[in-house]
């Protein structure tokens, strides 16, 4: 199959149904080869003329999508589609989706180089917070203005307007744009969903590497959302039982709510209580609650146990690390930055007063925890673009800022994922002071890069 290219967007138009053998014979690696030869720099398949398809049909050209991504550092993906079949690539894929999703060619097009500094107006809106604000930088990256959406009621109101946009962008995903293992909510809590019976394949089926990394970030509170479990037996009792120990080391809580013990004996209510793990009625039990958020540990810190010392594996992918960090900020602020001071140390900060934190950890083919430090009017800077104007509410910067730094974690994993390091990463951990970050900090040492943003103090932090 032969592609259509044109500034830099080769596009296949399969046609008919998509299924494992129909797929193979309908495009190759071959022909993607040949239209990089043509000079794009992305490479999309259209769903227009396709009536039918299913996971393996997506699976073969999601198979080449990989390889050219992997050897190209190009955008790879699908487009021209309507809102049955987005749903169902998403449904299929769920958290698998490293490959793009454009609903139309139009904004494709505000993704490619070859329309870049264009200046279009776009109205922009996805119900993934992540997704919102990874596709509004990119799309600022590039020369557009980016008019953010924060609910689907304020996007159907400013769609009726349409003649205001150049162009209307919904119902798209960039692959390879951080993660989404948990939900992270305001209070800095780290939420779970539990769904049926719960047994022994608890144990298999959740992310302790996850959990464990975002302990060592600095996230203290953990709410399972029980609301779908019909009961548990005394394997999953037990897997708790130890979670809960596990967190007590940490000073972390663990919750659940609208757990029903209908066919769950009330003894085991009892044993995981007295593990420590608490119970509630209602999520807004805790979520609209600021005081019991704080005492239930959202906004706390205590030193984390893991004191290891960086290695040169770690250390020699530090560039990418600084690299990731200062291009976004740079864009989001139009303010270059200035490296000042680098060194091996414990962490320093001085004049602690008007900064915020933000930490993410990452695990895999090597692990650690990046820690940022920000300036508060670098802070409320960088999140203008995504809030849609100035202000000076702490909670709304703070919630923002994770979603900016959560994108500067989905950064770093490309850009390691590109030199074949393949790391997963956490949700990020922000402190409305640095306070919570040095107690987290503790004695471990790290490499500290010190940044100035128009004569604003910036600090980088690498550590395990």
């Amino acid at each position: 199959m032969r592609a259509v290219v044109k500034n830099g967007i080769g596009v296949f138009h399969p046609q008919g149904f998509l299924d494992g053998n129909s797929s193979t014979a309908l495009l190759s690696i071959d022909d993607i080869n040949a239209t990089l030869k043509a000079n794009a720099d992305i490479i999309l398949v259209s769903l227009k003329k396709v009536i039918f398809f299913n996971r393996n049909g997506l699976d073969t050209f999601i198979k080449m999508f990989n390889k050219v991504r992997s050897a190209n550092h190009i955008i790879v993906g699908f487009c021209d589609y309507d809102t049955k079949k987005y749903q169902a690539i998403q449904k299929f894929y769920k958290d698998e989706l490293t490959f793009s999703l454009f609903k139309t060619q139009e904004i494709a097009n505000l993704f490619s180089n070859g329309y870049k500094n264009q200046e279009k107006n776009v109205l922009l809106y996805s119900d993934d917070k992540s997704q919102r604000t990874a596709i509004a930088i990119e799309l600022h990256d590039n020369g557009h203005n980016p008019i953010v959406t924060q609910s689907q009621e304020e996007f159907l109101e400013k769609v009726k307007n349409k003649d205001a946009y150049d162009v209307i962008v919904d119902e798209s995903y960039l692959g390879q744009m951080g993660q989404q293992v948990a939900t992270r909510v305001t209070g800095n809590a780290i939420i779970y969903t539990l769904s049926s019976f719960l047994d022994a394949e608890i144990g298999n089926t959740f992310n302790i590497a996850y959990h464990n990394n975002s302990l060592n970030v600095g996230f203290r509170l953990f709410i399972f959302d029980a609301y779908k479990v019909v009961s548990m037996n005394v394997h999953a009792l037990n897997f708790f039982s130890k979670l809960a120990s596990a967190a007590a080391e940490y000073n972390a809580t663990i919750c659940f709510v609208g757990m029903t013990f209908e066919k769950t004996p009330m003894t085991f209510k009892e044993t995981l209580e007295d593990a420590g793990i608490m119970f509630f009625e209602q999520m807004n039990d805790i979520l609209e609650n600021k005081e019991l958020l704080e005492e239930l540990g959202a906004s706390s810190a205590a030193g984390a146990k893991n004191k290891r010392p960086l290695n040169k594996v770690i250390v020699s992918e530090l560039a990418n690390f600084v690299d990731a960090t200062v291009a976004t900020i740079e864009m989001m602020t139009n303010a270059q930055a200035i490296k000042e001071a680098a060194n091996v140390d414990k962490i320093k900060i001085e004049n602690p007063e008007n900064k915020i934190a933000s930490s993410i950890g990452f695990y895999g083919d090597i692990d650690g925890m990046v820690m940022l430090v920000f300036p508060i009017d670098i802070a409320k800077k960088s999140c203008e673009l995504l809030i849609g104007e100035s202000t000076d509410d702490l909670e709304l910067i703070l919630d923002t800022l994770a979603e900016l730094v959560n994108i500067v974690g989905g950064k770093i994993k490309t850009l390691l994922s590109d030199e074949n390091v393949h790391v997963d990463i956490t949700l990020p951990r922000t402190y409305r002071n640095v306070q919570g970050l040095l107690e987290i900090a503790g004695d471990k040492k790290g490499v500290q890069v010190d940044l100035s943003f128009d004569n604003d103090k910036f600090l980088f932090f690498l550590t395990r």
